[in-house]
């Protein structure tokens, strides 16, 4: 256990019945072998080892037919767990989103999470910005998944062009804002004071010097601790966290304190 309050800002989670076929697809996508099966209770066990009290869950939907059934499975995992803390997902192709938005906030969701490579559109596409502008317009956050040196929806530099679009807009740009295409994050993402990032899925590929570099040149306090489970197990990330040379300030201001700033928790 931790002598931290941890909150796992990146957590995915999948109906039991599809959840091992949808983690495996994930782990293909990267062709990086997944250390879980996205179900909740696995994740509750996982994220107990290091005592994670709570957990940001979203789930992506690749077509815009999955939007409404997603929603309402976030939904229900996070009254049955208490320690969820849900993000809706959407699509820029689905049709009602102004009246699943409505839905979204009515379920008591606190945010969108988007995943332009799975959902293959360009962050700042003309039909992802006028969904922004429904989203925007309610005070809801967006979690992008950003970057991918394979491809080119996710790219920071869009990433910024939404920022400077929408500035009251709340953007965490997941990976430190680029996976991996950190140089091109740190290029484009620093000047956007409404863009914020997650730790997730970076850790591993970067050194412990680069990391802390990266924290100190975009600012300590825009970051968030997120796990990307299931593709990371909570101990070795917690553990490739901890290995970096930062002050216990700013540990405890990542693991919950930019989470708690940004989401009124305690």
């Amino acid at each position: 256990m931790s002598q931290f309050t941890i909150i796992d800002a990146h957590a995915h989670i999948f109906p039991a019945k599809i959840a091992q076929k949808a983690t495996q697809n994930i782990g293909a996508f990267y062709d990086i072998p997944m250390c879980h099966t996205g179900a909740a209770d696995v994740l509750l066990q996982r994220g107990e080892r290091i005592g994670v009290t709570r957990y940001l869950v979203c789930s992506t939907a690749t077509r815009p037919a999955q939007v409404e059934s997603i929603n309402s499975f976030i939904h229900d995992q996070c009254a049955e767990h208490p320690e969820f803390f849900g993000f809706a997902t959407l699509h820029p192709a689905y049709d009602r989103i102004e009246e699943e938005l409505d839905r979204v906030q009515e379920m008591g969701l606190h945010g969108i999470k988007l995943h332009p490579d799975f959902q293959t559109f360009d962050i700042d596409s003309a039909e992802a910005m006028a969904m922004y502008r429904h989203i925007g317009a309610r005070g809801l956050p967006i979690l992008f998944h950003t970057g991918d040196n394979r491809y080119d929806y996710s790219a920071p530099r869009r990433l910024r062009r939404v920022a400077e679009a929408f500035p009251d807009l709340v953007c965490i740009g997941a990976h430190f804002g680029g996976y991996q295409a950190w140089h091109e994050s740190m290029q484009s993402l620093r000047s956007c004071p409404n863009v914020f990032f997650d730790t997730s899925s970076t850790l591993a590929f970067v050194s412990p010097d680069e990391a802390t570099d990266m924290l100190h040149y975009f600012g300590v306090h825009r970051f968030l601790w997120g796990s990307d489970f299931p593709m990371w197990d909570h101990r070795e990330e917690y553990h490739r966290f901890m290995a970096l040379p930062l002050t216990d300030p700013e540990r405890e201001r990542i693991f919950n304190g930019t989470f708690r700033q940004l989401f009124g928790v305690s």
